[in-house]
């Protein structure tokens, strides 16, 4: 049995220790934001933060992430109300959405090391996120408007909800 803290809460997980993270979240917790694209690492449709730095969790084993804090696209906000989140719709990035969640998660990683990064730190952060759409330009713009929301980096700690649920009580809103 192997010990995860997911998005704040403790897990005691079964799976074998050289399972990946992803099918973990997905097949084990039920947490099925993180998406399976590639299987090999590459695309970054799998991201999610083990603490605080972007993993792909397809390729992470069980047993490197235990002990660590994962945070996934579900525990950035159970309703959309993440800085991050928000910036994707005003700048109409989703198209097909597959790989969201990755970029999303990943621009979480860039943000909690870079509150406001320049372009050539947005391309070179989020390179290895691949989207079909090719909606690249809209994704750097999102980053740029969620970096100037107020007290974004505060928000973007992984696994600690109640900093979430008190920016949000304090804008009138639940978490």
């Amino acid at each position: 049995m192997s010990k995860l803290t997911v998005n704040g809460k403790p897990h005691d997980v079964m799976s074998p220790g050289d399972t990946p993270l992803l099918w973990v979240l997905r097949d084990e917790l039920g947490m099925t934001g993180t998406k399976f694209g590639c299987g090999r690492g590459l695309c970054g449709s799998c991201t999610v933060l083990a603490n605080g730095e972007a993993v792909r969790s397809c390729s992470t084993a069980l047993a490197d992430a235990a002990g660590k804090k994962i945070t996934t696209i579900e525990g950035l906000s159970k309703d959309g109300t993440h800085p991050l989140q928000k910036a994707w719709v005003a700048e109409n990035v989703p198209q097909c959405g597959y790989c969201q969640a990755g970029q999303i998660m990943n621009a979480a990683g860039l943000l909690l090391k870079t509150k406001h990064p320049t372009d050539a730190q947005i391309d070179d952060a989020m390179g290895g996120n691949l989207c079909r759409c090719g909606t690249y330009q809209r994704i750097r713009r999102a980053i740029h408007r969620a970096a100037g929301e107020a007290a974004v980096a505060e928000m973007l700690v992984p696994g600690d909800i109640s900093l979430i649920a008190a920016l949000a009580a304090a804008q009138g809103g639940e978490v």
